[in-house]
């Protein structure tokens, strides 16, 4: 007869601590490895002198959107609101000169109208576009 019992414990082995060290090796290895970056190409860039150019004797170009949609260059109005005359009036002012344009459009002007003069102004090479605007006046904080 046989007394022992035949309860047998399988041996087992205990991951989470061996997990834990995992992790802390890798992000060991993670923040202190350093990446290299072979596919950039290496460009020696040519050297300027520090002296600015002088400025031109134009005038800043400024285009108005009125209320109504109408444009006016350098204060100068326009016989109709159509791009081709905008155009126009834009090669005539500016010649051969594409330096920043500034947009001043009336807060009730359509979005179109401001869209159209940004769009003639890209398309003649003007590249440098601002727009004008106004500090708003905030309301006096009044005591309690």
């Amino acid at each position: 007869m046989n007394l022992r019992p035949r309860h047998r414990e399988d041996p087992e082995i205990n991951l989470i601590s061996l997990i834990d060290v995992l992790l802390v090796l890798l992000i060991f290895f993670m923040v202190s490895t350093t990446f290299q970056q072979e596919g950039r190409v290496r460009v020696q860039l040519p050297q300027a002198s520090d002296i600015p150019l002088p400025q031109g004797s134009h005038e800043p170009l400024m285009i108005t959107v009125t209320a109504e949609g109408g444009y006016r260059v350098n204060e100068r109005g326009l016989i109709n609101a159509s791009p081709d005359t905008l155009r126009a009036a834009l090669l005539k002012e500016a010649g051969a000169y594409r330096g920043p344009i500034t947009i001043r459009a009336d807060a009730r002007a359509t979005h179109q109208a401001v869209v159209t003069a940004m769009d003639v102004a890209g398309r003649l090479g003007f590249a440098q576009l601002n727009i004008a605007t106004v500090r708003q006046e905030s309301p006096r904080e009044s005591p309690p």
